[in-house]
């Protein structure tokens, strides 16, 4: 058995502490090299099988600001239809930490709580990608159905890991896989790819308020059941 290493579980502490979802971007690209590395990294997460379900469209420049312009006009005037069905609620404590985090979000950028029009605006910065240079589209095949999207998940945290020591902010988003049919049209991507998830990543801008506050994390004994 190889012997426990204090150094490497400390580093791998620190990228987990210092992850955050990132609500304010510069518009400074991303290097290439930077990105393929990002990617290369996070390919090592676990699947079931070896299968590697995961793939990502990314977008550079004009790229982004198109597909960013064509989902805000999108979820202005459509519906949401995920591939992957949305929770239907948020029960006891995960709606509280919900609740929490958005009260987090609008206090640190000056949005009262019966503000109901600075919040929809600050819900469509979603759509706007939070101003990012680029986003990666998450995507799996349909037919590996819900697996597929749990061991996307891994690749998702690993590739905010690999981004976080890198220096590259980043935020996963639910709500971009809100319009699939329009994600898969824009990208020329085939039918059977289930749209999972988008990460909008890029330099985070230090001086935003949005990115001044970081979440709330359960406690241990909120998450870990021993069996004896």
């Amino acid at each position: 058995m190889k012997d426990y290493d204090a150094d490497r579980a400390a580093i791998l502490r620190d990228l987990l502490t210092a992850r955050y979802s990132c609500r304010a971007f510069l518009s400074q690209s991303v290097p290439d090299e930077t990105i393929s590395g990002i990617i290369r990294d996070a390919g090592r997460a676990p699947s079931w099988c070896n299968a590697q379900p995961w793939q990502v469209t990314v977008t550079h420049g004009v790229a982004t600001d198109r597909f960013r312009t064509a989902l805000v006009e999108t979820a202005k005037a459509a519906e949401p239809a995920p591939d992957m069905p949305w929770p239907t609620a948020y029960k006891g404590a995960y709606g509280e930490r919900r609740r929490t985090c958005g009260f987090q979000l609008y206090e640190a950028v000056g949005i009262e709580r019966g503000d109901r029009t600075g919040r929809a605006a600050q819900t469509m910065q979603n759509y706007h990608l939070f101003g990012a240079p680029h986003v990666a589209i998450v995507h799996a095949d349909a037919d590996l159905g819900p697996y597929a999207a749990m061991d996307t998940g891994g690749f998702v945290t690993a590739f905010c890991l690999a981004a976080t020591a890198r220096g590259v902010a980043t935020i996963a988003q639910a709500s971009v896989a809100a319009f699939p049919a329009m994600i898969r049209a824009h990208f020329d991507l085939p039918d059977d790819r289930n749209v999972l998830c988008a990460i909008s990543f890029g330099y985070a801008d230090p001086d935003h308020p949005a990115n001044g506050f970081r979440t709330q994390r359960a406690d241990l004994s909120d998450i870990y059941d021993p069996r004896g």
